[in-house]
């Protein structure tokens, strides 16, 4: 008989991140596993709290990904998957689907994947999207380009963030890209590129109801961050505030709307600078990459990777789960790639600095505050300064950097 008491949480993660879920789910009694790739045996997993720690060769394809689990299957037992990384919630649906346990399986993780299946389903809830095509019929793309006025964006339909996103400035620029592109041309959507500001909220989300949504302000638009260097930063808002009000309520319908049961979310939003409207562009069912998650709870206590952990635990054992109540404090980061390998952060010394990055050819600072408009002020001046003092430039990754 399955032992409720000690849940057995086995987690894929083919990118290091995740510590905080696997150290809390560890402290709750769960046993947890983690299998991620042969390259990653050397990072800073927390091997002490594991049950187990399990590598597999980079690359492999789902079919052989399933094989792997299944013949890890025949010895330990598996009571919930969870995909800790972007890339690994296709495999993680699939092997739930195989092994017939709850968690989202392969159509509605789809919807948390899919550029062109996210946005098919929010538009069909009455939420707000930029107009797309998917990339099949070539006079629908042609009809498209014809009725919705350029610039647009060429997105790929599986990536996160920004990576591998193509702008495309006159229709003529098109179709070189999907000549180069071939048989994977389908794997993208055409969307009406729109200027604005961009923001992010992180939900924690039980019983297919919104608890919480942190309303949050990036500093540039990530997309062009990855496509032109820069400085990454983003502050939480207070949610008093217009914008805030806002983005609290898109934010609410998307995620109920896509009926997400349980777990947490991260969710991009624009704002027009031509109509002042939301629209949305991404949403996924996993925590915010950047350090948003330290961020966060510099701002308000929670955690979302420890959030989430909690949400996994309760679930296993059939309990109830509350989130506690959140503090309303302000919090932002800045982040750069660094020139150099220690990046020197001597010079930073405001007592609002409450983390300090710790990263080879990184520099990262997150600060907090009492004041939204003090926070506000650090992270715009340390972005300027970070420019002159680290920032470094390089081809946009395959896979997100945190």
């Amino acid at each position: 008989m399955t032992d409720i008491s000690r849940p057995s949480l086995f987690c894929i993660c083919s990118y290091e991140k995740g510590q905080p879920f696997m150290r809390e789910a560890a402290r709750l009694g769960a046993d947890v596993t983690l299998l991620t790739t042969d390259n990653l045996h050397d990072a800073d997993w927390p091997k002490d709290i594991l049950a187990e720690f399990l590598t597999m060769p980079p690359d492999l394809t789902a079919e052989q990904t399933l094989n792997t689990v299944m013949y890890l299957a025949r010895t330990r037992r598996i009571d919930r998957i969870l995909a800790l990384d972007e890339f690994d919630v296709d495999n993680a649906a699939l092997l739930r689907e195989h092994m017939r346990l709850p968690g989202l399986g392969q159509t509605r993780a789809r919807v948390f994947r899919d550029k062109l299946a996210m946005r098919s389903e929010a538009k069909r809830k009455g939420i707000a999207v930029p107009e797309f095509t998917g990339v099949f019929h070539y006079d629908q793309l042609r009809a498209f380009m014809r009725d919705v006025p350029g610039p647009w964006l060429l997105k790929p339909r599986m990536n996160a963030s920004a990576i591998g996103i193509k702008p495309i400035q006159h229709e003529a620029e098109l179709w070189p890209v999907l000549d180069e592109l071939g048989d994977l041309q389908s794997h993208y959507v055409l969307e009406r590129f729109v200027a604005g500001e961009v923001f992010h909220v992180e939900g924690v989300t039980w019983g297919g109801k919104l608890l919480c949504g942190i309303p949050n302000k990036y500093g540039k638009p990530p997309i062009q961050t990855m496509h032109q260097g820069g400085v990454f930063s983003t502050r939480n808002l207070s949610c008093d505030s217009a914008d805030a009000k806002g983005l609290i309520a898109i934010h609410k319908q998307l995620i109920e709307g896509f009926e997400l049961p349980d777990g947490v979310t991260h969710s991009e939003f624009i704002k027009s600078a031509a109509d002042g409207q939301f629209y949305f562009l991404e949403t996924a069912a996993r925590v915010g990459g950047a350090y948003i998650a330290d961020m966060v709870e510099f701002a308000t206590g929670m955690n979302p990777w420890v959030e989430w952990a909690r949400i996994e635990v309760a679930l296993a054992r059939g309990e109830e789960y509350k989130l506690a109540p959140l503090r309303k404090d302000f919090a932002g980061s800045v982040i750069s790639l660094a020139r150099q390998d220690e990046p020197d952060l001597s010079g930073y010394t405001d007592p609002e600095i409450a983390l300090r990055l710790h990263k080879p050819h990184h520099a990262g600072i997150i600060v907090s505050s009492h004041s939204e408009e003090r926070v506000k002020e650090l992270v715009e001046s340390y972005a300027v300064r970070f420019l002159e003092d680290f920032c470094a430039v390089l081809a946009p990754p395959d896979k997100p950097t945190s």
